[in-house]
């Protein structure tokens, strides 16, 4: 496995690559869930590109960039192991000029939801993912569905600007307990990843209450959550699955339900697409 450190060496070893190339962005940390986009990633093409880049541009003034969970020499033997041709570890340096000035931003998408939370947040996603195209040049790239915001704005962003990578939602990878896999779960006290497993709790009981009004749902979801240890809820969403606007009554369409909870200083989130009584079986 090629390891990568400068803009200039990844274009080079990208250039000499026959066939077709997967890139799976990661900020590290890794854990089966970013395996699995890798796999996937190497089951639909020639090569596998990884980057591993905790990417300063996407935190807020108060957010947790220092403390981020970072195991380097762990990542690569995992990507090692799973045959990834090359992986790519830049520097913020080598990825921001000094004066740059320039951003990309879906205008819209960046500001609802967790954009409304974290400011910024998916002006600096939409930055570094479009850098990353650019200097990998990949034909496809992978994205968990965990993220399920992130994964519309990349793709509204590469449908806006005609970038000729096809975008792959992969399902989330869960813990035996539920809990959505997360780099972020290494910074949860006993205490808080014992009472993180209410998120799947809630989104797999309204998921198994076909025919709830949003309302209702709403209300369930809160019922839910509020009983987890040391659970701040952020935010509960219900939004059409496909544009992400906002529904009221009882749906029929498909439904996205969007979850953000703190666990102390922790910030978890989650998600499930739920289809209208309509389309059930």
């Amino acid at each position: 496995m090629e390891k990568c450190e400068t803009k200039t060496s990844l274009r080079s070893f990208r250039a000499a690559l026959p066939g077709t190339v997967g890139l799976v962005p990661t900020m590290g940390a890794l854990h089966e869930g970013h395996l699995s986009l890798v796999r996937r990633a190497r089951a639909e093409n020639d090569h596998v590109i990884a980057t591993i880049f905790v990417n300063p541009t996407q935190f807020g003034p108060n957010e947790d960039l220092d403390t981020y969970p970072r195991a380097a020499e762990a990542d690569l033997a995992l990507l090692r192991a799973e045959g990834v041709d090359a992986v790519f570890t830049p520097a913020p340096a080598e990825m921001y000029h000094p004066d740059a000035q320039t951003v990309v931003e879906t205008t819209q998408l960046a500001k609802i939801l967790i954009g409304r939370l974290r400011p910024g947040h998916f002006r600096g996603v939409a930055t570094v993912v479009t850098k990353l195209f650019n200097i990998c040049q990949p034909d496809a790239a992978y994205f968990g569905e965990k993220d399920y915001q992130q994964l519309q704005v990349i793709r509204t962003m590469v449908r806006d600007l005609d970038i000729p990578v096809r975008i792959e939602g992969v399902p989330t990878m869960r813990e035996a307990d539920g809990l959505a896999m997360s780099s972020r779960n290494l910074r949860l006290t006993p205490e808080a990843r014992a009472a993180a497993p209410a998120l799947h709790a809630a989104l797999s009981a309204v998921q198994g209450r076909p025919g709830l009004s949003v309302g209702r749902m709403r209300k369930l979801l809160r019922e839910i959550l509020e009983r987890a240890e040391g659970a701040e809820i952020a935010s509960i969403d219900i939004r059409d699955a496909a544009t992400l606007a906002p529904v009221t009554g009882t749906p029929d369409e498909p439904v996205v339900v969007l979850l953000a909870v703190r666990f102390g200083p922790v910030l978890l989130i989650d998600n499930r697409v739920i289809a209208p009584v309509k389309d059930r079986p």
